[in-house]
């Protein structure tokens, strides 16, 4: 995989997001997510806002505008395809109630990902979103 630091953020802390950031998956093979990043800064003209490993499952990750750009092999990625989006939210536990409260099925519990927690639903209508919040890491990262 590309050689990436731990963790780097413009925005460490969603809680006061205003409201959700939609982000775009795009899946690239070990080795890319560093020319693919510079390619989505030439494409938009903007500087990346986010980068970094997920080692536990097998990946590396950077942000450019509405994109997420999400590096591994195709068995790493293979279980992350089945999700059409992320969601940056303000907090992760209000949007799990409120999903559990309109029908959804929580198809991924409420857990600690390098970023700060997160869970992913199906919707009523099939739609898979996974819905993250970030918060600062021990570090301050």
């Amino acid at each position: 995989m590309t050689e990436t630091p731990t963790m780097w953020r413009r925005r460490t802390d969603s809680t006061n997001l205003p409201e959700p950031r939609p982000f775009i998956r795009v899946y690239t093979p070990p080795g890319t997510l560093d020319s693919l990043a510079s390619s989505y800064e030439r494409l938009l003209d903007m500087e990346r806002d986010m980068w970094f490993a997920y080692p536990e499952k097998g990946l590396n990750l950077a942000v450019v505008g509405a994109f997420l750009l999400i590096e591994g092999t195709e068995e790493t990625l293979s279980p992350f395809r089945a999700v059409d989006g992320t969601l940056l939210v303000d907090s992760a536990q209000t949007y799990l109630t409120r999903l559990a409260a309109e029908g959804a099925e929580i198809t991924a519990p409420l857990i600690r990902v390098p970023t700060g927690s997160g869970f992913t639903a199906r919707h009523r209508d099939g739609t898979v979103i996974e819905y993250v919040e970030h918060r600062p890491t021990e570090e301050g990262l």
